[in-house]
């Protein structure tokens, strides 16, 4: 380790531009004593998982990237799409990047093996394996089976029309299927086929048959490409473009190929191939539920051993990775490179016709707004609360017409009472411009509205030196303090409302001495209204500048309506939890914790419930029942 960070700073190293960059920000260096190789690169994981430092590879949206979760740790497992993946007894599978082709996966399994998409707590429904059924059994059973059954989605053991093994027999397909073993699905259904034709069950014997020509539907498509072998394997490769790299992942499974995926990781320019390798194998693996025997990839990574080892610890079996120079697996190393050629050109295409319609935006709204130059930096603030509770305002930041979600902040209101919006974004600017002033700009508040627009409003710079502020919020959020101080200024600013919203925001703006061009858009109309001006100003519908205002609206309304509605989950659940007897704080906490919401917690078991740290099944079966007499 020495060495290695010796040899960023000694004179006769050429460094990358990005490393020069780095090395010329670096203060002070920290580090952590951990036992071997592995252990550091699981921690250098968990780091760049946690902070996404600005000079690594990273991968694009990781956050996002959904799996498909089979909930094998409750009666009557239901199959279903998830976000993240844990070590809880549960089988996931994953990640993909295309949440619409996880949907459409998910209603492909549900045709074919017709399992249950309700949330129901399902452990009552079936009686246990051995012995004798609890007394009243069948009265926990629902009076009759959904539309799902009639349609043949659902085998309905809510009526106890599957028994338990019946309903498990179904998920095991399931898996079977997720995993790639589709010959072992095949086989099942053509025996139960058999068995439903020699007891004459023809209606049965034939919706076994139209799943099997379904199934192997699917297994011609894959068909097409195929390994001499019958191994597991992940097929590996990237082309790369200016600043990004896009990583095309083939997943071969018995030999035959299940599906693929492509990912972009994110400042690449000055980075060597192995570097690129190791990163994406770091980040992907780490993530990923599921890790085969054989990596095959186009390039050997940086620290292989060490990546090769920390993958086997992982996989808890032998993992190998292969560069291969030669034969089959390089010709299937070529064909995954040629496929992530094609999606990186088709995502350059893309950006391209993105960035010339972002431009156009961007310059009729310097038109329309009589603006100095194109609003490189745009901010908007939006406002939800019901009927005056739970008031939350939203700031969320666009750069060069891209959204910029890592300076999106929600603020929650502190100082209104009430539905009063005027006051509500008078605190939001307050708190987010306050300091401002002080060592960024002065205001000419004179807005020249005769020439139709905002170009008046000029920027002179303050002679005041800002004091530093380096105090984070105990969540690692930025403090008001660094909000003012850190960021830039924008270029303009939206309110999402009328007339009555933006001479709120401007009474604040003017009173800090902020003299940033200011808009109102108001909903109703799509009406763009401008300080001291009457009248408002009304884009074509057929505007790019209109489009991209509606979306930058559109998207604060999302994020701060997403918060509000979690504060009222929170706080609905916190008056529910209250009224149950035996639940004090340690317990409300736990629930609150592991559950997250009443609807969750209500279509939890007793067992899930009393699993909890500090609750007793005495406790779980009060919870159940007060959620019960509430639905």
């Amino acid at each position: 380790m020495y060495n290695r960070v010796r040899s960023y700073f000694q004179e006769s190293t050429d460094l990358s531009p990005k490393n020069r960059s780095m090395v010329a920000k670096v203060e002070d260096i920290e580090f952590v004593v951990v036992k071997n190789e592995v252990e550091a690169l699981v921690l250098e994981s968990n780091y760049i998982k946690e902070y996404r430092p600005k000079y690594n590879v990273l991968m694009r949206d990781d956050k996002s990237y959904p799996y498909i979760k089979v909930s094998l740790t409750e009666d009557f497992p239901r199959v279903y799409r998830v976000r993240s993946f844990h070590h809880d007894g549960n089988r996931y599978f994953g990640p993909y990047t295309n949440s619409g082709a996880v949907d459409a996966t998910l209603d492909l399994l549900n045709k074919l093996f017709a399992f249950r998409t309700c949330r129901y707590d399902a452990s009552t429904w079936a009686p246990p394996a051995q012995g004798e059924p609890p007394e009243g059994w069948r009265q926990k059973l629902l009076p009759r089976p959904c539309t799902q059954y009639y349609i043949h989605r659902c085998i309905a053991p809510c009526v106890a029309y599957a028994t338990r093994e019946e309903y498990d027999a179904v998920i095991k397909q399931v898996i079977l299927f997720l995993e790639g073993k589709h010959d072992e699905v095949v086989k099942s259904l053509q025996e139960k086929m058999q068995a439903a034709a020699e007891n004459l069950n023809f209606e049965e014997a034939a919706r076994m048959r139209d799943r099997i020509q379904a199934v192997e539907r699917v297994l011609e498509k894959q068909r097409i490409i195929s390994t001499e072998g019958q191994d597991d394997q992940d097929v590996i490769a990237f082309a790369s473009g200016e600043d990004e790299t896009c990583v095309m992942v083939f997943f071969f499974r018995n030999g035959k190929l299940i599906g693929r995926e492509f990912f972009i990781l994110q400042g690449t320019r000055d980075s060597s191939p192995g570097e690129v390798m190791a990163s994406f194998l770091q980040q992907f693996y780490e993530s990923s539920p599921h890790i085969p025997p054989e990596l095959v990839v186009e390039v050997e990574p940086d620290d292989r051993a060490v990546i090769q080892s920390w993958l086997r610890e992982k996989r808890k079996g032998p993992v190998t990775i292969t560069a291969p120079k030669r034969g089959d697996k390089l010709r299937l190393v070529e064909m995954v490179k040629q496929n992530a050629r094609e999606v990186l050109e088709q995502q350059r295409i893309k950006w391209l016709t993105d960035s010339q319609k972002t431009q156009l935006a961007l310059e009729e709204l310097q038109e329309a707004l009589n603006l100095a130059a194109p609003p490189q930096r745009i901010e908007c603030y939006d406002i939800s609360n019901t009927q005056g509770t739970n008031s939350v305002g939203a700031m969320v930041v666009f750069e060069a017409g891209r959204p910029k979600p890592s300076e999106y902040r929600r603020f929650k209101i502190k100082t209104v009472e009430g539905p009063n919006d005027f006051a509500s974004h008078q605190e939001v600017l307050r708190r987010r411009f306050r300091s401002v002033a002080k060592h960024t700009t002065t205001v000419s508040a004179d807005v020249d509205v005769d020439a139709g627009g905002l170009s008046n409003m000029q920027f002179t710079e303050a002679s005041e030196e800002h004091e530093r502020h380096d105090h984070s919020a105990s969540d690692g959020t930025p403090t008001d303090a660094q909000l003012q101080h850190d960021w830039a200024l924008p270029d303009l600013i939206i309110i999402d409302g009328g007339k009555g919203q933006l001479s709120a925001a401007m009474e604040v703006l003017q009173e800090l001495q902020i003299d940033i061009p200011t808009v109102g858009l108001a909903k109703e109309n799509e009406e763009i209204f401008i300080p001291g001006s009457p009248d408002p100003i009304i884009l074509p519908r057929s505007s790019q500048g209109l489009y991209m205002v509606q979306r930058i609206r559109d998207e604060a309304h999302r994020f701060g309506i997403t918060y509000h509605r979690k504060l009222r989950s929170d706080r609905t659940f916190k008056s529910v939890l209250d009224e149950i007897p035996g639940i004090g704080p340690k317990r409300k906490q736990a629930l609150m914790k592991h559950f997250g919401s009443v609807r969750a917690m209500g279509a939890a078991s007793v067992e899930d419930l009393a699993a909890l740290d500090g609750m007793t099944r005495d406790a779980a079966e009060k919870v159940k029942e007060y959620i019960g007499r509430g639905e």
